[in-house]
This record gives C-alpha cells, sequence and structure tokens, in this order.
C-alpha cells in the first residue's frame, strides 16, 4: 500500500477521523497525536464574515507545505504529519484546513502541530478574501503570526 500524501489541497471537506487514521496506519510506535483543526468565523477585525473564499498557486502551495513537514521532522521527534488545506469558497462554521502530527509522545506532537501552524500561518501561499457587509476585503498576516512564527527562530517576511 502507497503511504498517503502529507499535503492535500482541496475544496472538498474533510474528515479528521479518516486522516488521522491514514496518518497512524500500521505505526505501533505512535503513542501520540495532536491535531487541529480550523474553522471559518462568522466575524473578523470588528466585522461580519458572510463567505470566505482561499485561493491558492497550485504545486508551489503543496512543494512549501511540503518544505515545512520537512522542517518540522528535523526539529522534532516526530513519525509523521499531514497537513489537509481547503481552497474555494467557504461559509462561516466550515472546516479550512486541518493539521495532524504522529510520535511516540504528547510533547512531540503538540509542539510539531503548533510549529507546523505557525508556520503555515505566515508562510502558506494562499490568499484569503472575506465577503464583509461593507464588500470584500483580501485579509493580511497578523502581526501576532510573525511574532509566533519567530519564537520558532525563524524570522521570516510573509508568503
Amino acid at each position: 500500500m502507497t503511504a498517503p500524501s502529507r499535503v492535500r489541497i482541496q475544496t472538498e471537506d474533510f474528515d479528521l477521523t479518516t486522516e488521522v487514521a491514514l496518518l497512524r496506519a500500521g505505526n505501533a510506535g505512535v503513542g501520540a497525536v495532536c491535531a487541529f483543526i480550523g474553522t471559518v468565523r462568522d466575524h473578523s477585525e470588528g466585522a461580519t464574515v458572510a463567505a470566505m473564499e482561499l485561493e491558492h498557486y497550485p504545486g508551489m502551495t503543496e512543494s512549501s507545505i511540503e518544505a515545512m513537514i520537512d522542517e518540522a521532522h528535523r526539529r522534532f521527534d516526530i513519525l509523521g504529519a499531514r497537513v489537509v488545506h481547503r481552497v474555494g469558497p467557504l461559509q462561516p462554521t466550515d472546516q479550512i484546513m486541518m493539521v495532524a502530527v504522529v510520535s511516540a509522545h504528547r510533547g512531540q506532537s503538540f509542539e510539531a502541530c503548533e510549529f507546523l501552524m505557525d508556520y503555515l500561518k505566515t508562510q502558506a501561499p494562499f490568499w484569503k478574501k472575506e465577503s464583509t457587509p461593507d464588500g470584500a476585503r483580501w485579509v493580511d498576516a497578523r502581526v501576532s503570526d510573525d511574532r509566533a512564527l519567530a519564537r520558532w527562530g525563524l524570522d521570516l517576511p510573509n508568503a
């Protein structure tokens, strides 16, 4: 059986249980699974959000996230990681993305999952547009996201 891709960009929703099962399949050394799911909020920066649309650059986005997972493997004692990210139109409460990490012990999974989230928020080449009562607006990375990435010793410009 071929190992599942570590990165998937898609328009359709995903199921966390299925994704984690694929990540840990056949690996009896997995003692910890840490997962994060991001969802669309109905508000942002003081405005109501009716919808969100995400765009990406096919090929470049996957390669960028693969490099982030490679870096997580270098920094942490993890057995595997998986990122699923949606693109296209989304509504409040929809799942946007998922990061899951498996390791022998919980500490490494927690740290690697948080590292990947901080990295993804500023470095993954996605473009987000929110629909608000005042019209559509592109969403920029937050200063707090830059600070979160910097704590890992990475001082990179936003993608």
